[in-house]
């Protein structure tokens, strides 16, 4: 792809640019990676975007999509980017990078109906419609769980994370650049994205706070090992300090068993030198996790391919899975009773100013056709107890309704 290092001509406010790519029909994401302030915005002009196996050597800039179940391992979408735009904090263009020349039509098409798209804030409240049924959704994720305890007990499973959804009808007019704001807002230390997929009809609004692979321009390679959730307030509604969070048994074993994960992926593949920090709490919006950090220096191990290596090694991890991982999928797929589609997967830039950024896709939802679908899910350890993994859910949906109750 040749690149055209060229600022933009006409002011561009990043939301308009992914509106008006939506309203054309056209493949557009709109992101801010966690503690950045920054902006980041990609337009393609297909809006049949192919599947493809996800090989970051290979890779122009671009966003990777990619389901929870990938058994093929080429059932990603990569979204290549024709236009790429970087925004200050002021909305200020900052860098640009393109394929199509400034008198391109779709580029000139694009530009015009951006600058048409209106940003004013509307403040309307509607009443959220709940299409799920709360008693029979919370009756069904118990019952999983028990089930899951017991095949715990029994031995077939070490773990496994059950996951459940939750269904809102949407306002008419409801602006999802909107809805990515606030999520910004609420939520700065999660990768927040907005992602349209012409080809699916489907917006996927999420604000995620788990790393799974990432490259930077240095060569260094970094993931985490995050499990273990329990609301970030105490019992008088106040933020608790990390340092003084109490966590159970239960939990400092669902995030040592991703440890271990990640540490065996390694040693799969003769990597030793790799730097382990934690683990540590962090906070990600109203909730607190346990996490642990690694980093490996690709140059100095000679390793460039340690990304792609790692993402296919990694990919479900234990954290959206379980242990085994082929014992947990079986199980997960007989007793969820629905596609997690994206939910679980992995999504983010790939090459975008010589820096990959992969995130587990979590405290997501998928918008069609008024319908927004909130995903939840819970690691059960054998000292799951099913009632506190019903609420634990709740809590993560709280993420996305949080900013769906504004509207």
């Amino acid at each position: 792809m040749t690149i055209e290092n060229k600022l933009t001509q006409v002011a561009l406010r990043p939301e308009a640019g992914w509106q008006a790519a939506q309203e054309l029909g056209w493949a557009a994401v709109l992101w801010r990676l966690p503690r950045a302030k920054e902006k980041q915005l990609i337009i393609n002009f297909n809006p049949e975007l192919t599947q493809t196996k996800i090989v970051l050597e290979d890779l122009p800039a671009g966003f990777a999509v990619s389901p929870f179940l990938n058994l093929e391992g080429n059932d990603s979408f990569f979204i290549e980017a024709d236009l790429y735009f970087r925004f200050g904090v002021s909305d200020e263009v900052l860098a640009e990078q393109s394929s199509r020349p400034l008198t391109d039509p779709q580029r000139a098409t694009w530009e015009n109906r951006a600058h048409l798209v209106d940003l004013t804030p509307h403040h309307e409240v509607h009443p959220l419609v709940h299409r799920t049924h709360s008693d029979v959704a919370s009756s069904s994720y118990i019952q999983s769980v028990q089930e899951a305890v017991a095949a715990i007990e029994a031995g077939s499973l070490k773990k496994v994370v059950l996951s459940r959804t939750k269904e809102i009808e949407l306002p008419t007019g409801l602006s999802y650049v909107q809805l990515f704001e606030r999520l910004n807002q609420k939520y700065p230390n999660a990768f927040v994205s907005l992602v349209y997929l012409p080809h699916l009809d489907q917006v996927w609004l999420g604000a995620t706070p788990e790393t799974l692979v990432s490259v930077d321009k240095e060569g260094i390679f970094r993931t985490v090992a995050l499990a273990g959730t329990q609301s970030a307030f105490d019992g008088n509604g106040q933020l608790m300090s990390p340092k003084k969070a109490p966590w159970t048994q239960k939990e400092i074993e669902e995030q040592a068993l991703v440890s271990r994960y990640i540490i065996s992926c390694f040693k799969k593949i003769r990597v030793r030198e790799y730097v382990e920090e934690g683990p540590k709490t962090i906070i990600a919006g109203n909730l607190m996790h346990l996490c642990s950090e690694y980093a490996v220096d690709t140059k100095e191990i000679n390793f460039p391919e340690i990304g792609t290596v790692m993402l296919e090694l990694l990919h479900p991890t234990s954290a959206v899975c379980g242990m085994p991982k082929q014992a947990a999928l079986d199980f997960i797929q007989k007793h969820e009773n629905y596609d997690r589609a994206f939910y679980s997967g992995f999504l983010g830039p790939v090459n975008v100013e010589k820096e990959t950024n992969l995130f587990v896709n979590l405290r997501c939802m998928k918008i069609q056709q008024g319908i927004a679908t909130l995903y939840a899910g819970g690691g059960i350890t054998e000292d799951s107890d099913p009632q506190k993994e019903w609420q634990e859910t709740e809590l993560k949906c709280h993420t996305m309704l949080s900013v769906l109750a504004e509207t």
